[in-house]
């Protein structure tokens, strides 16, 4: 990574965004605007789960205080705040809209919920914030692999909360359940490749805006046909 002056960098997650509002205290106000156990609720607890994971204590020194790696950890919670926020007056983007404002299916598990939420975050928002991250910092995505690679630590966290926190146990889940079949079809590595292809590709192509555009919104809906296959009722 290029070497940047810490104080041209906007802030991590633990220090205020665009509203003044701190993006770890938005997604923990969320947390308890919603009833658990369907929808974006159950991505939100998990990704806050992961976060503070990360940094117990980031009111005080915010999620990363490593520059670039703040700055993508950053803007990748804010397009997932962005899309959550707009879904009260708005048309959020499509790869989150089967999961807001406050979807409940009795045959779509938890698990379901929180990889779904996941993969529209990686899917989408995770692009966009490796081409805004560029734009702030006037550099090609090359220079942020590294951090590129940070980021996929913390949703590695997130798949782990999936898994050990929001499966049945093994004597509940058998190898013939369809949550089974699903959880094991998605891949976050792939998911993460896939995203990196598309910044890149998204990046080369800032010089043609209608390209572009038509770009984003492919990716848009390819993340979201992905999450709704995710959500497929099991029950």
């Amino acid at each position: 990574m290029t070497q940047i002056e810490q104080s041209e960098l906007p802030a991590g997650l633990g220090d205020p965004g665009p509203g003044g509002i701190p993006v770890i205290e938005r997604m923990r106000e969320w947390r308890s605007r919603w009833p658990a156990g369907g929808g974006v609720a159950v991505f939100n607890a998990a990704y806050l789960d992961a976060v503070e994971r990360v940094d117990p204590d980031l009111g005080r020194a915010g999620f990363d205080d490593r520059g670039a790696a703040a700055l993508l950890s950053a803007r990748c919670a804010e397009r997932y705040l962005s899309a959550v926020e707009t879904a009260a007056g708005g048309r959020p983007p499509e790869c989150w809209r089967p999961l807001l404002p406050y979807r409940r299916h009795p045959g779509v598990r938890p698990a379901q919920w929180a990889l779904g939420g996941l993969q529209a975050h990686v899917g989408h928002d995770l692009v966009l914030a490796v081409v805004d991250a560029c734009r702030v910092l006037g550099c090609e995505p090359a220079d942020l692999e590294g951090e590129f690679e940070q980021m996929g630590d913390l949703l590695a966290l997130l798949e782990e909360h999936v898994h050990d926190v929001l499966l049945p146990g093994p004597d509940v889940l058998e190898v013939a359940d369809p949550l089974t079949h699903l959880v094991h079809s998605w891949s976050l590595e792939r998911a993460r490749e896939a995203a990196w292809s598309a910044a890149r590709t998204l990046w080369r192509l800032r010089a043609f805006p209608a390209l572009a555009e038509e770009f984003r919104q492919r990716t848009d809906a390819g993340a979201g046909l992905v999450g709704r296959l995710l959500l497929t009722p099991c029950r």
